[in-house]
């Protein structure tokens, strides 16, 4: 994965903050800031929850990682993508991809001009079963 930090602000630079960083690049799907916190503890590096979100929260406004909510949760995931886009997200095993589609971007527009909106923006995420998750749940 690609690790450009030139896209964000500068800003001092901590070893908590490229500790959260690393691991969530390594992680590659959407984690919670609390397993994120316990991968870190189990790895031996002592940091704070708090430490961890405040981290998390500077990485998503740096558009260095990718924020949703899901359930009752927060997912993270690191993002070497900073253009628009969308995801699909296993609601089993966090597995994901981006979407990229024009003619949700489209749509947005329409369905904003038909109720005299401009200027729309919007979140979308969608939550389904991955292929794996999918044949583990027919062999059951």
């Amino acid at each position: 994965m690609n690790s450009d930090v030139s896209r964000a602000p500068q800003r001092r630079r901590t070893w908590q903050r490229e500790a959260v960083r690393e691991r969530l690049e390594a992680e590659g799907g959407f984690v919670t800031a609390q397993e994120l916190h316990r991968l870190l503890e189990e790895n031996g590096q002592r940091i704070g929850l708090a430490t961890v979100y405040r981290a998390l929260g500077t990485l998503v406004a740096d558009g260095l990682a990718d924020s949703i909510r899901h359930e009752d949760a927060e997912l993270y995931r690191f993002c070497d993508d900073d253009s628009h886009h969308h995801h699909i997200v296993c609601r089993r095993c966090g597995a994901a991809e981006q979407i990229e589609d024009d003619e949700i971007e489209s749509w947005a527009r329409q369905v904003a001009a038909e109720h005299g909106f401009s200027e729309p923006t919007h979140v979308l995420e969608v939550f389904g079963l991955c292929g794996d998750c999918t044949k583990s749940a027919e062999s059951n």
